[in-house]
């Protein structure tokens, strides 16, 4: 997606992926700000970095996760442009409330922060019952009218855990808890789609992957990047959907 872009507009910039273990995290974000690197985190790193970056941005620093951080001065900025694609996201499947989201990490978050701009209730689910308490705690804390998942009808169905990335993978929220719920947004992406969008779909719900989310918050973190230049979505797009094409 990125290096896509960097081709189309002519910038002496590559991007590629780094495999980290959460031990070596500070060793290396310290060596990306001595050499001027900018960069996006993904799973299971984001809150994480929000501890190692020297500033981060007012949503960043009330969400405490990180996906995007470049650098300013020797100094790491962090922000997160996670929320805007979830939102981009729901805006394509016309999600409507409550929201129902499975998971509690850094993805999310930024659902959350989502629901507090889409005045939403947020139902929350985990298979961590204190995980789940804990999360609605903060998000009700940061203004999210945000409740543990307490069965009620739902209108979006949100899957914010790694659930979906192996092949086998159980499913991020039971099919039972589905019933009458017409949109569903999968954070995970693969090639072709996972097996809970698939699901999904046959039940006549409208499904967006994250592959969507990926180019929303790619998007903004590209304008992070380089503050003066307009991102080509488009080519990003075309990009991503030609690597997950199966």
């Amino acid at each position: 997606m990125y290096n896509a872009a960097f081709a189309a507009l002519g910038l002496e910039a590559v991007y590629v992926a780094i495999d980290v273990a959460r031990g070596g995290l500070a060793d290396l974000m310290g060596g990306f700000a001595a050499a001027g690197i900018s960069g996006n985190v993904t799973v299971p790193h984001k809150v994480a970095v929000a501890k190692l970056v020297n500033r981060k941005t007012d949503l960043a620093g009330e969400l405490d996760s990180v996906n995007t951080f470049w650098t300013e001065d020797g100094e790491l900025v962090g922000d997160n442009t996670d929320v805007g694609g979830v939102l981009d996201a729901l805006e394509y499947v016309d999600a409507s409330g409550p929201w129902l989201v499975a998971g509690t990490g850094g993805s999310a978050r930024a659902v959350a922060a989502a629901a507090r701009q889409a005045s939403v209730t947020l139902l929350v689910q985990s298979r961590d019952a204190k995980r789940a308490a804990d999360f609605v705690a903060w998000a009700r804390g940061v203004g999210v009218d945000a409740l543990e998942d307490d069965g009620r009808r739902i209108g979006t169905a949100i899957n914010a855990t790694p659930l979906g990335l192996q092949p086998g993978d159980p499913a991020p929220i039971a099919p039972e808890r589905l019933e009458g719920c017409t949109a569903a947004l999968d954070l995970v992406y693969a090639p072709g789609e996972t097996e809970w969008c698939a699901a999904s779909r046959s039940r006549s719900m409208r499904v967006v992957d994250g592959r969507h989310v990926l180019v929303g918050q790619g998007a903004r973190a590209f304008e992070r990047f380089y503050p003066d230049i307009s991102p080509p979505r488009e080519i990003m797009q075309a990009a991503v959907d030609r690597a997950l094409t199966p």
